[in-house]
């Protein structure tokens, strides 16, 4: 809870910060509000608000005011400053700046740099190339068959993005940005890539470097007439939120571009902090990123900003986002929507007169209109630019808040005044189209794709038939899977059914985006628990469940599992794949498995009857953390803020990532030899519960075990888990394998018998202790020396 009252600059004059000091001065944390330099609307009419005549550039006059008036908190609105490191100055002088470094501020500032951006960490975009020379653009230009958007990479005041209809006007407007210049130094170097289509949203997020909360998304109309026909301008209306944003795509669009945007950002050096605004492309192959800019959307924030709960402090969000907490505030909507008209001047986006009166008569209550283009001239309200009022609806249903804004605009009068009289067109056209009652609803409609799950069995099929082997039935596709165990060579069998997952380091994988390994430990989970009894692994089947499948993220999945059933000798004949929109998010998914191996009844494992005192246990080296403890693995690096794509601290030639995605062990091969020897009396696989919980499933109820623990080296990732996690080694060796993954109980007369054949192996084999009488271990079943 804030205890100092806040005195807040706001920087810009346009909609958009009367819109931000609208809303901030409705917080009772907030004292005072200056805005500069405002416009007509912040000069009067709101209780705080006073206007301060000072350029959004000029930093010098702006750090002194602020240090003069006793300024807590700096919210700028316009991109400009940002990009020339107005954060920075006031950094420098120790006020808290909602909104980005220079270096962040880059995004906006460079769709060069923004597009590379997206490029190295994956972030779903059109395919684009960029160019700081006229001939070798226009080549390239001539060379492609595809439609293009070609961009000023600078700052152009949100207009250089040109979207030409043919092959010839798209050199027309390379020409124009590059050699004539329209947009100034902006066009130095522009972007030249595909032209996307789909539904455009624009998103709002508040970011503070780690959490990224966003709002509800809005569709801006940037042409200049209805029907979005002419020249692109800052924005001509809005409404929120849009009816194609289902929950299930605004979770895909978190999880596969805002929340890895803000990781990328902070692992590359320059997080960010402050208002992220994401334009976006709904396509048919998922939603992907047409810009970035840094700061508030303007219609956008008018049509927004008026949604927000007022149950949600706007003055508390911002403060927890530049202190570094967003997740400590709740941010909440009220119910309904929202639709933003703009009132411009006759001639915009082209040349406009300037200072004609502006009269309001009658002006609905329920109405907000926020000042853009706005001044005071001896006292009367006039224009000043292009972009003159936005006027704002809120009512429960998109119809009502279109038209109540446009019945406040009915209010309004200056000479030569326009504005579109289609705003959210495309919404209602989207919803004229949607299924009703009579109409015929599918499974697709509902989230779930059958064509996609057919995709996936037939790009499947090649690795289930691979793992076949005597007494298997590899063709997927039927009711179930068959296994002949006479095939197979037994006589007189006993079944063993195992059934395990992976656990949370599911999350890991899907946070690398590393998807071909994790089917390995799910295989190895259950084949290992096999074959502690004694049994050969036979066959195995698989459950995966997904809220969206993606059928290249399952096909690698299920690669996985392929490979863990050809190194363990069993055979994949079956599994299951689950589409459940709205029980996962999209991008998460889940993973089951289900193994069943066959043993001689004689030689059923574990022989508890023929454990002695001082019998030998002989420990296997584990591949590293298995898949087990991840939830205290991931704890203690969230709380060092470590990123997985960082280099490991304990192996820094890889990625944190994809050191803790080492796939768990499979031992089978190795011990189906002593196995079958008889040589084995028991045997112990360490997983969730260490050593501690473990080892006593295998014991009489007399007998406990000494493990030395100086016999192995403890390997570098448990040291490093003890050491940053302050982990007690007693809760290390209950938690974790801590490098050993199997543990053999054998006759002392035995031991170098089955050590050297282990060893033809694989060589980290050791003697790690014996067996004593629980007496001995003052009534513990497991005592560790040495720790």
């Amino acid at each position: 809870m804030l205890t100092d009252k806040l005195h807040i600059l706001v920087i810009g004059s346009g909609g958009r910060e009367h819109a931000i000091a609208w809303n901030l001065s409705n917080s009772p944390h907030v004292e005072r509000i200056y805005v500069a330099p405002g416009n007509g609307g912040t000069d009067t009419g709101i209780d705080k608000v006073s206007n301060i005549n000072i350029g959004v550039s000029d930093f010098f006059s702006l750090t002194k005011f602020a240090q003069e008036n006793n300024i807590n908190l700096i919210i700028p609105g316009p991109e400009q400053p940002l990009v020339e490191g107005i954060e920075l100055a006031f950094k420098k002088i120790g006020i808290p700046c909602f909104g980005p470094s220079p270096k962040a501020a880059m995004m906006e500032g460079s769709k060069t740099f923004a597009k590379d951006f997206m490029k190295k960490h994956q972030i779903p975009t059109a395919a684009y190339e960029n160019f700081s020379e006229y001939e070798k653009a226009k080549t390239y230009l001539e060379s492609i068959p595809h439609k293009v958007v070609i961009k000023a990479s600078g700052l152009a005041g949100g207009k250089g993005v040109l979207i030409p209809n043919n092959k010839q006007d798209a050199l027309i407007a390379l020409k124009e940005i590059m050699v004539d210049k329209v947009f100034g130094s902006a066009g130095n170097e522009i972007v030249i890539e595909e032209f996307l289509e789909g539904q455009e949203l624009s998103i709002l997020a508040f970011s503070d470097g780690y959490t990224i909360v966003p709002l509800p998304p809005a569709q801006d109309h940037k042409r200049i007439f209805d029907g979005d026909q002419g020249p692109n301008t800052g924005g001509m209306g809005c409404y929120c939120p849009t009816p194609i944003a289902i929950p299930e795509l605004i979770a895909q669009i978190k999880n596969t571009i805002l929340q890895p945007t803000i990781d990328g950002m902070r692992h590359d050096g320059f997080p960010f902090v402050g208002m992220l605004f994401t334009g976006l492309m709904i396509t048919d192959s998922g939603p992907k990123v047409l810009e970035y800019n840094v700061r508030f959307g303007d219609p956008e924030t008018e049509v927004v900003l008026p949604l927000l709960s007022d149950k949600s402090d706007l003055a508390e969000i911002i403060l927890a986002c530049v202190e570094r907490r967003l997740d400590s505030v709740h941010i909440e909507m009220k119910p309904g929507f929202a639709a933003t008209v703009i009132v411009a001047s006759g001639g915009y986006p082209g040349s406009y007169p300037k200072g004609k009166g502006i009269t309001f008569n009658n002006v609905p209550s329920d109405a907000l209109i926020f000042h853009a283009g706005t001044s005071t001239k001896e006292g009367k309200l006039v224009t000043s630019g292009g972009r003159v009022l936005a006027v704002t609806g809120v009512a429960p249903t998109l119809r009502d808040a279109v038209d109540k804004a446009y019945e406040c605009i009915k209010s309004i009068n200056f000479e030569n005044m326009y504005f579109r009289k289609d705003i959210a067109h495309r919404a209602f056209t989207y919803l004229s189209q949607k299924p009703v009652k009579d109409n015929v609803m599918t499974y697709a409609s509902a989230g779930v794709s059958i064509d996609s799950g057919n995709l996936l069995v037939k790009k499947i099929k090649s690795y289930v038939k691979s793992t076949e082997r005597p007494g298997s039935d590899c063709e997927i596709g039927g009711f179930g899977g068959l296994f002949d165990l006479k095939a197979a060579g037994f006589n007189d069998p006993i079944l063993v059914s195992t059934t395990d997952g992976v656990g949370t380091k599911l999350k890991i994988a899907q946070a690398m985006n590393i998807h071909d390994t994790i089917g390995i430990d799910l295989v190895a989970m259950n084949v290992n628990d096999l074959i502690v009894q004694g049994a050969e692994p036979l066959f195995f089947l698989d459950y995966y469940a997904c809220g969206k499948l993606e059928v290249e993220v399952a096909q690698n999945v299920v690669k996985g599992i392929a490979d863990g059933c050809l190194e363990s000798g069993c055979a994949l004949i079956g599994g299951e794949t689950s589409e459940m929109p709205g029980v996962y998010n999209y991008g998460e998914y889940d993973l089951a498995g289900f193994a069943t191996g066959a043993v001689e009844r004689e030689n059923v494992l574990p022989r508890i009857s023929d454990i002695k005192v001082d019998d030998v246990l002989i420990g296997i080296a584990s591949s590293g953390i298995h898949s087990n403890g991840f939830s205290l693995v991931r704890k203690i690096i969230n709380s060092y803020n470590l990123e997985y794509k960082s280099p490991c601290p304990w192996n820094p030639a890889i990625s944190l990532g994809e050191s803790l995605l080492v796939p768990t062990k499979i031992y089978v091969k190795q011990l189906l030899p002593v196995v079958k020897k008889g040589l084995v009396k028991a045997m112990a696989h360490i997983t969730g519960g260490g050593f501690v919980d473990n080892i006593p499933r295998i014991l009489p109820k007399d007998l406990g075990v000494v493990i030395d623990s100086s016999a192995w080296e403890l390997p570098k990732v448990f040291k490093w888990l003890k050491e940053n996690g302050n982990i007690p080694s007693d809760e290390l060796f209950r938690t974790f394998n801590c490098g050993i993954g199997m543990v053999l109980v054998v006759s002392s007369d035995d031991e170098i018998r089955v050590k050297k054949l282990l060893q033809e192996y694989e060589s980290n084999v050791y003697t790690i202790g014996s067996v004593v009488t629980k007496l001995t271990n003052n009534d513990k079943y497991v005592v560790i020396k040495g720790i």
